[in-house]
């Protein structure tokens, strides 16, 4: 019985399943390729000591050899697969083609021979090869290397809107790829915020994402805590106070008397600034509304105007951004159109 043991490279080495340890430890022989596989060491205090074998790079070469130790009379062999292997198709091929390999079994293998998936990556696991990989560029990359947070601040901006505009074409592999340079851009910031003290204001990765999941929780009673909500209305209004506790609980003693335009970020497009601050005026009760802005010149009541078009697209339950966005999308349309027709 030969035995391919497949192993994950994001998990610690020595983290493998019972039946995992059961097939290691009464193999007869446990063949891996390089003595720098990550499961050495672990398997080595664990009292199994894998025997490194001159692995040919080819699966028919790297075949025929497991195939001989098999068929050398060994009752149980375990090959070590190289670290990160998901799946050994090209091996489990090159097995079934040779003398003695065997037909293949319900499970796509050659008889005698199993594969046993000793670790396997959780969900999320392949975010640690975007920060190993953003640690190599930031390090080796010239580019990368000069970086700053002042200096990404624009991709910071451009790449949120390039995956909506994915998003809007219905391209969902663009989409996909966008949202790949979006947190590329989080990566990119937490490894330049990493090199400075933690004990000053430097942060890691990892402080984001516990970051993060505190706010969920927290802003989540009904999910984490024994809050009940009957409505996503409801959820909206817990997080709404949620979220006037914490700024509360952030403003200084001295600071000016809370407002519930606190945290209002003034640097968003002036579409959805204006949809925020109308709903944030309607909470505190404002009796304006939209109806505030006024004036005697033209361009004074034209940003009225538009405000009331903000106000009036929240009421139909509408996006002023996205439907302008949507409006221009068509205009762009009929101007290509009529292109067509004038050639």
């Amino acid at each position: 019985m030969l035995t391919i043991l497949v192993t994950s490279a994001r998990v610690a080495p020595g983290l493998l399943s019972w039946p995992a340890w059961e097939a290691l430890r009464t193999a007869s022989r446990v063949l891996v390729g390089s003595a720098d596989h990550p499961q050495v060491p672990a398997l080595a205090s664990a009292g199994v000591l894998p025997e490194v074998v001159d692995a040919p790079p080819d699966a028919a070469g790297l075949a025929a050899v497991l195939l001989d130790a098999v068929l050398a009379g060994e009752h149980a062999v375990v090959w070590l697969a190289p670290a990160g292997t998901d799946e050994p198709g090209d091996l489990l091929d090159a097995l079934a083609g040779l003398p003695g390999g065997g037909a293949r079994d319900g499970d796509g293998a050659p008889g005698g021979v199993r594969v046993l998936h000793g670790s396997r990556d959780l969900p999320g696991a392949h975010l640690l090869d975007v920060v190993a990989t953003m640690d190599t560029l930031r390090s080796s990359c010239p580019w990368d290397r000069k970086q700053t947070h002042e200096s990404l601040a624009p991709h910071l901006l451009e790449e949120p809107y390039e995956a909506l505009e994915a998003l809007e074409n219905g391209d969902h592999q663009a989409l996909r790829e966008e949202l790949g340079d979006v947190l590329m851009q989080v990566v990119f910031h937490a490894r330049i915020a990493a090199e400075r003290p933690v004990t000053g204001d430097g942060y890691t990765i990892d402080d984001i994402a516990d970051t993060l999941v505190a706010k969920l929780v927290r802003r989540h009673p009904h999910v984490f805590g024994g809050i009940t909500v009957s409505s996503a209305d409801e959820v909206i209004s817990n997080w709404d106070a949620i979220k006037k506790a914490e700024r509360a609980a952030k403003r200084p003693a001295a600071a000016v008397a809370p407002s519930e335009l606190d945290g209002v970020v003034l640097g968003q497009p002036a579409l959805s600034l204006a949809a925020q601050v109308l709903r944030r005026a309607a909470r505190a009760g404002f009796p304006g509304g939209a109806g505030f802005p006024g004036g005697a010149g033209d361009a004074q009541e034209l940003g009225g105007e538009l405000l009331r078009l903000v106000a009036r697209a929240a009421e139909a339950g509408a996006d002023a951004e996205l439907e302008l966005r949507a409006a221009v999308r068509r205009l762009m349309g009929a101007v290509r159109d009529w292109e067509l027709t004038q050639r």
